[in-house]
């Protein structure tokens, strides 16, 4: 499924596309956050945090600018960030 066909389901309100934008990144995206944070715990927290702001804003991601999963990354990257200064 495209990053567009996803987008376009999140914003419609299909909990469905939510758990197929969490099947396909969610492990990149918790990887990034154990790799930032050196915690598991954080990084369940980061990762949910990630995803629960791509269900609630989805369209604060705009495909034209880059793939879904760099996206989801870079949220990942700067919340973990946050964590670490905690």
């Amino acid at each position: 499924m495209s990053d567009m066909d996803l987008c376009a389901r999140l914003t419609a309100g299909d909990l469905a596309a939510l758990a197929d934008a969490y099947d396909q990144h969610g492990p990149y995206v918790y990887g990034v956050a154990v790799k930032v944070t050196g915690s598991q715990t954080y990084a369940e927290e980061v990762t949910q945090n990630v995803f629960t702001a791509l269900w609630e804003q989805p369209l604060s991601y705009d495909p034209s600018l880059g793939s879904l999963r760099g996206w989801l990354v870079s949220r990942a990257l700067h919340e973990s960030a946050l964590r670490t200064k905690v």
